[in-house]
């Protein structure tokens, strides 16, 4: 009876001491679930703050870009400049237009590159959409263009086109501004862009850049994408 009455003892006492290691493990598992959560926690909160810094390191760059006078700019009085839809040909003052009367049909302005010109006087109705307009010459070399057509695809409120008779070979318009650039690296292209797609020049901010000329079954002689 006595050895009895102690090997039940001896197994009680190793279920004790086995449940003892088990809730110990247990808690050992909880503290490290735990730990690795913060961690994890810590980390994405740091990430998150990171993300946040660099998105608003990035805006205050570009509203600094944009408040930025661009380097041998050329401005017309916008309040000057004709806007009147007309359909007789229209005289243009400067190479390529900035702004007057124009056509009452606009190009297709989202994004558009046009291998051929483009009729001026409907490019001048998307600049007054708040579109910029890249225009260059023969003189332009292929790799400039290439970086260039790849901004413009990706701008809204952009279009692309030669245009022979320009003094520069590359050039850049919004309603009233100018500005001929050395290059697509040129750091006054970002700046042209940040300051004008839609920018405070714009005599119709928000107005369409789709559906007029240049779109499917609307392109006219001469233009091409």
């Amino acid at each position: 009876m006595a050895a009895n009455r102690s090997a039940t003892a001896d197994r009680r006492a190793r279920i004790e001491e086995m449940r003892r290691a088990e809730q110990a493990r247990e808690r050992r598992n909880r503290i490290l679930t735990l730990s690795i959560a913060g961690v994890v926690v810590l980390g994405l909160v740091g990430f998150g703050g990171w993300v946040l810094k660099k998105e608003a390191d990035e805006k205050s760059a570009r509203e600094a870009l944009a408040k930025a006078p661009v380097q041998a700019e050329k401005s017309w009085d916008a309040k000057k400049l004709g806007r009147n839809h007309v359909t007789t040909q229209v005289t243009y003052p400067m190479k390529p237009a900035v702004g007057g009367d124009h056509h009452q049909v606009w190009m297709n302005c989202d994004g558009d590159v046009y291998k051929a010109p483009v009729p001026e006087m409907n490019a001048v109705h998307s600049l007054e959409h708040g579109a910029v307009w890249v225009t260059y010459n023969d003189k332009a070399p292929a790799g400039d263009l290439k970086k260039l057509e790849a901004k413009v695809d990706k701008t809204p409120y952009t279009l692309m086109s030669p245009v022979k008779d320009q003094a520069g070979a590359i050039m850049l318009s919004a309603w009233g501004k100018q500005v001929t650039v050395d290059g697509a690296d040129d750091p006054r292209v970002d700046q042209f862009f940040t300051k004008y797609v839609q920018g405070p020049q714009t005599p119709e901010p928000g107005a369409a850049c789709t559906g007029g000329m240049g779109g499917q079954g609307q392109g006219g002689a001469g233009v091409g994408q």
